[in-house]
């Protein structure tokens, strides 16, 4: 007996059990549902395999995790779901991974919430520079109300958030200048993820910023295209800028996040109790992610200045100094977006309003 879908056999079988051929009729149900929808082909004696993408390194925590959940799902399952696992930008860049990830041809993706300010703009709170103070309240914010309100607006444009990991603050490298003053970000061509507030924010200081997937972000810097870029100390480390920039600084300009999505679609086509070991599963690896991300960045720091890089603290007259020039952002993010979620991470931070 065999059903097709799409023109492939999805199902075949000769003598079966009822138990047996229910449960295929149930995967082959499932596939004409999803079709497409990042998914292989589904049979009884096969199991459900479920492409992820990532913008990170293999060896950065957020992809670490991945694995993790990935060994949990199969566990939780008894094998029979299978996560394939594609980060370094192995099937396309972080802004190919939202349009990826919304269409299904991927079930599930990884990557920094700036690249989807354009489909849930509400995103753009969570950027306000100079504000989250440190891990917890920036968590905070996820995981409460204003994660909530997020978590809606991906869900309206056919995305389900499973939750949000730990990428930490960001920081300036270049290969120009160390950073002593603001007059020092001058010019600056400094790469930023696609991300208004992130532009903004840099414009304000004297800087020439301009978006760039990190898929391209190596042969930029090498090549003199940017002079610099920002990131937590661990993504500096394990895509080798260090390699080609020379100056590193703390600026903690932005507190960041790693969001793990899936399409609503295919995930709600999923059995129940495939659902929730995707969901148990992803909130044990980022409970884990978060404790060790923010080691990782620790480490990474002083593996930075072994390899050469030259390290300018920012003072705290000068971050004061960048935080007020940098102030109108937030009235613009306010026009924006409107002014409650803005006062809910302004509360949270502890900044008076």
């Amino acid at each position: 007996m065999k059903f097709w879908i799409l023109k492939k056999p999805i199902i075949e079988q000769a003598t079966l059990s009822e138990d047996i051929f229910m449960k295929m009729v149930r995967y082959a149900t499932l596939a004409a549902a999803l079709g497409f929808l990042g998914m292989s082909g589904l049979t009884a004696a096969q199991e459900v395999t479920l492409r992820a993408s990532g913008s990170f390194q293999p060896d950065h925590s957020s992809s670490l995790a991945m694995e993790r959940f990935r060994d949990s799902v199969a566990e939780r399952t008894n094998g029979e779901v299978r996560i394939d696992l594609f980060p370094s930008n192995q099937l396309g860049g972080a802004s190919q991974q939202v349009d990826q990830v919304r269409r299904g041809s991927i079930f599930m993706s990884w990557s920094g919430p700036s690249f989807w300010t354009g489909v849930v703009p509400e995103i753009e709170a969570l950027s306000l520079p100079f504000v989250l103070p440190d891990p917890e309240s920036a968590f905070n914010l996820v995981d409460g109300p204003l994660g909530g309100i997020l978590s809606e607006g991906f869900e309206e444009r056919n995305v389900i958030a499973l939750g949000w990991g730990d990428l930490g603050a960001r920081h300036v490298t270049n290969s120009r200048r160390a950073l002593n003053s603001v007059e020092d970000f001058n010019g600056l061509r400094i790469r930023m993820q696609p991300n208004e507030v992130h532009l903004s924010t840099f414009r304000a200081l004297g800087a020439n910023p301009a978006p760039l997937d990190i898929a391209e972000l190596f042969s930029a810097l090498q090549q003199g295209v940017m002079d610099g870029q920002e990131n937590p100390y661990s993504i500096t480390l394990t895509n080798r800028f260090q390699e080609i920039q020379g100056h590193l600084s703390d600026t903690a300009h932005f507190y960041d996040y790693v969001v793990y999505l899936v399409n609503k679609e295919a995930f709600e086509g999923l059995d129940p109790e495939y659902q929730e070991a995707i969901r148990t599963s992803m909130e044990e690896a980022i409970e884990w992610q978060r404790s060790y991300n923010q080691e990782a960045n620790e480490a990474a720091l002083e593996e930075l200045i072994e390899a050469g890089m030259t390290f300018t603290p920012i003072s705290d007259e000068l971050r004061d100094e960048m935080r007020e020039m940098t102030s109108g952002v937030i009235d613009d993010v306010r026009a924006r977006i409107g002014s409650d979620l803005v006062d809910m991470v302004l509360e949270e931070a502890g900044v008076e309003q």
